[in-house]
Order: C-alpha cells, then structure tokens, then sequence
C-alpha cells in the first residue's frame, strides 16, 4: 500500500485538505449564523424605527387637534371673563344707584 514517500506525502496533503475542507464549512456556517442574526437585527430595529414614527405621527395629528381646541377654548374664556366683567361692571353700578 505505502510503497514510497510519495505516498505518504499525498496521504498527508489529503489529510489536511480534509481537515481544510472541515474548517472552511465550519467557518461558512459561523459566518451565516451571524450575517442570520444581522437580518433579525435589522428587522426588529425598522420595526422599532416604525413604531416610535407611528408614535410620533399620532402625537403630532393629537397636537394639531388639541391646537385648534385650545384656539376655541381660549375664545371661549376670553368671551366669559368679559361678560363677568360687565356683570360686575352693572352690579357695582346698580348698588352706587
């Protein structure tokens, strides 16, 4: 079977591309798990980055809505305390009277 030293040269060199060979799937396989994790990363960041820009839209529609509220509000305040004001305007009047 091992007749010369050619033989147990090719013998070694098929050792280690086997182990070559071994190592080279090893480290494909590492490399996919982690380029793997990479993706699921980056889905759940965007699904984060598209939560908080729902949050933030909602925020903003609710801001502008309360604005137009708060103008009418603030009309609304502004129209009592004027009216209070001549009521006690007419009160004070009455009692001089």
């Amino acid at each position: 079977m091992i007749s010369s030293t050619k033989d147990i040269l090719y013998i070694v060199i098929a050792f280690c591309i086997l182990w070559l060979t071994i190592f080279t799937s090893w480290a494909i396989y590492y490399v996919a798990m982690i380029l793997r994790e990479f993706k699921k990363l980056a889905s759940d960041v965007r699904k984060k980055i598209e939560l908080v820009e729902t949050v933030l839209l909602t925020l903003k529609e609710k801001l502008e809505h309360t604005s137009s509220y708060m103008k009418l509000f603030v009309e609304s305040v502004t129209s009592m305390v004027e009216f209070f004001k001549e009521r006690k305007v007419e009160k004070t009047a009455k009692k001089k009277k």
